[in-house]
């Protein structure tokens, strides 16, 4: 069975070849990394919200979710059982790249770009004050979290989800189809970015010691090497991400077995 771009999804592919250039093109910018800022810092976001929401989901207890001005993040929670450590701690890398693949996916069917925003801009608020705010309130005493970073966290968590927001209710068409591109390609490519550091900080001979790292907490749980699970994770990712690219931009072309039984 043979694929082509879909004729409806050329615009749609324009953005995100602009989208795409525009991120590599700010790598080699010096001083560019303060301008997408906040995107760095709404990618962080994502991750620490999928370790958190995994964490939940199989069962774990989560006490509180922060980042700090630095872009990286952390989540403090007690997964539930071997295979909750495991899902959990893959969660923010895989999770990242989902939620890319997942915008995508939305724009290639024409979900309206706004309510799209609207959408991921109240995820964010909510995410804010549950993880930020009401977790770590419940959790004071045994908690071990400096007042400075939560506050950080819910101060960045909810300009975040107020900016989505007013985007979703202010920004026109155009505007928040770029933006909603410009985030998929921002979270697909720094999960991407963040796996070949990881794989750095965890290889052989060249690897940095004592840093902790969600693969390093793999190993712990499993007695496998962290650089492992970071080739794993590498290979699941870009899986993902190439199977994501081909649902969003291939039209299947008809066979004759197809247009035989469409007639």
């Amino acid at each position: 069975m043979k694929y082509k771009l879909a004729d409806d999804a050329k615009p749609q592919a324009k953005l995100l070849v602009i989208a795409t250039l525009l991120t590599i093109g700010l790598w080699f910018i010096p001083y560019a990394e303060y301008l997408v800022y906040p995107i760095r810092l709404f990618v962080t976001f994502i991750h620490e919200s999928s370790h958190a929401l995994v964490a939940l989901i199989t069962g774990g207890a989560v006490q509180s979710l922060t980042i700090a001005a630095d872009g990286s993040g952390v989540v403090y929670s007690a997964p539930s059982g071997f295979l909750g450590q495991i899902f959990t701690s893959s969660a923010g890398y895989l999770g990242t790249t989902a939620f890319g693949v997942l915008m995508l996916f939305l724009m290639r069917k024409n979900v309206a770009s706004q309510k799209v925003l609207f959408c991921i801009g109240a995820a964010v608020g909510l995410i804010t004050v549950v993880f930020g705010i009401i977790f770590p309130v419940f959790n004071f005493l045994s908690l071990n979290v400096p007042f400075s970073s939560i506050a950080f966290t819910v101060t960045v968590g909810l300009l975040l989800s107020a900016g989505l927001i007013g985007l979703a209710l202010y920004a026109g068409e155009r505007v928040a189809n770029f933006i909603i591109a410009f985030l998929a390609i921002q979270c697909l490519l720094n999960a991407l970015s963040d796996l070949k550091t990881l794989f750095f900080i965890n290889a052989p001979l060249i690897g940095a010691d004592g840093i902790s790292t969600d693969a390093g907490n793999m190993a712990a749980a499993t007695g496998i090497p962290a650089v492992v699970w970071t080739v794993v994770w590498i290979a699941v990712s870009v899986g993902v991400i190439a199977l994501g690219v081909r649902m969003y931009m291939s039209a299947k072309s008809a066979s004759p077995t197809d247009s035989l039984f469409n007639d």
